[in-house]
């Protein structure tokens, strides 16, 4: 059977094919340490669990309006509106099921076939395969460690073009978890106004931030940016609910009118009693997500220790999320000769920057607890000195 030739551009995702590779040495009885998930290893707060049971006990199981419980779409409009000083109604709001959900129905609403979406690399490794998907051009612009694998005004500047329809913005980063600052996020949004183009803003890491760094969505950062910004985030990584598949839009009204047209002819609503595990999230005290943040820096600051005592390899101080982003060039082995040895070898999953548009680079989560961390390190130690002379 031939299939579209849209979906032979789209490789496999080398995320779940790592997992799954040590997945299936953990079953076969093997120490595997697993660096590689993109998800809190926390259990989701009892009181979003509960009151996602008590939906179910009140038969709230049944189809729902496809943009979202009009109390959920409230909700986020209202946290949105605080916390960016901008005016956010229910209609500006759609409730899809997770973030990435979010972002493809935008590519689908928005990118004609031949529109340039353009792209800072290291990216979230769904960018350009979601561009693909709609016929449209991932146009990626490398980054690197001098700007804190950060795009500059100039450079997104002169990657515009008659044919740019979208600018994709991911702060805090994933894979990287850098984040831009309030003066950089600014210059940015001058860029877009000026040149009239879209800009998604992948903000769902957004509540996971440390030491100095500040979270100004661009959408708030130009008195003209709210008219072209769309707002891609979600519940999974800030209340530890990746598997509920909640995530939402915000933006301008006829966008959010027309992905609720293509997720009313696709997916329809996201499961209806779980969205009100969602509105227990936002009604209730945000102390939980304060607590897993806590962990997270505790984390951060010991992976990023051990690892910067390992001669050989470099990575930058992240500011967000919950990643390290790490250079391995003087090992001489591309990424994914890299991973797929530390795994054989040493037992510990990790994500190859190829996937990321970083050759040279992995990433490692810090999703995990402190022994594991010391451990994992200690073992990648001993891999990357085994491949170079210290």
């Amino acid at each position: 059977m031939k299939l579209a030739a849209r979906v032979e551009k789209v490789p496999p995702s080398v995320t779940l094919a790592i997992s799954a590779k040590a997945k299936a040495m953990k079953a076969e009885g093997m120490d595997v340490l697993n660096f590689s998930v993109g998800e809190p290893d926390f259990d989701t707060p009892p009181h979003i669990v509960a009151a996602a049971k008590k939906a179910l006990d009140e038969g709230k199981t049944r189809y729902g309006p496809a943009a979202g419980e009009p109390l959920l779409r409230s909700l986020i409009a209202q946290t949105l509106s605080k916390e960016t000083g901008l005016d956010y109604k229910s209609d500006n709001i759609i409730v899809t099921n997770g973030g990435k959900h979010s972002l493809y129905n935008l590519m689908v609403a928005v990118i004609d076939p031949g529109d340039e979406v353009i792209i800072p690399s290291p990216y979230w490794l769904s960018y350009p395969e979601m561009v693909k998907l709609v016929e449209g051009i991932p146009v990626i612009v490398p980054t690197g460690a001098e700007t804190g694998y950060k795009i500059t005004p100039d450079l997104l500047r002169q990657t515009i073009t008659p044919k740019t329809k979208l600018f994709v913005l991911n702060s805090p980063s994933n894979p990287t978890g850098m984040v831009y600052t309030p003066e950089e996020v600014r210059a940015l949004a001058e860029v877009v106004v000026e040149a009239g183009i879209l800009v998604v803003s992948d903000e769902i890491y957004s509540k996971i931030i440390y030491d100095d760094a500040q979270h100004l969505s661009i959408a708030a950062a130009h008195p003209e940016s709210y008219k072209s910004t769309l707002i891609s985030s979600g519940f999974a990584k800030s209340f530890a609910m990746t598997g509920w598949r909640l995530g939402y839009l915000a933006g301008d009204v006829d966008i959010i009118k027309a992905t609720t047209r293509i997720q009313g002819h696709s997916t329809s609503n996201v499961c209806t009693f779980a969205q009100y595990g969602a509105i227990a999230a936002l009604e209730n005290s945000l102390d939980c997500v304060e607590e897993m943040r806590l962990a997270f820096a505790k984390r951060r600051e010991v992976m990023f220790n051990l690892l910067n005592a390992i001669s050989g390899i470099s990575c930058l101080k992240p500011d967000g999320a919950f990643y390290m982003y790490i250079n391995i060039e003087k090992t001489g082995l591309n990424s994914v000769e890299f991973c797929n040895s530390l795994l054989e070898e040493k037992h510990l999953a990790s994500v190859p920057g190829h996937a990321f548009g970083n050759d040279d680079h992995i990433r490692l989560s810090y999703a995990t607890d402190l022994i594991t961390i010391e451990k994992g390190i200690k073992r990648l130690e001993e891999f990357v000195h085994s491949k170079i002379k210290v």
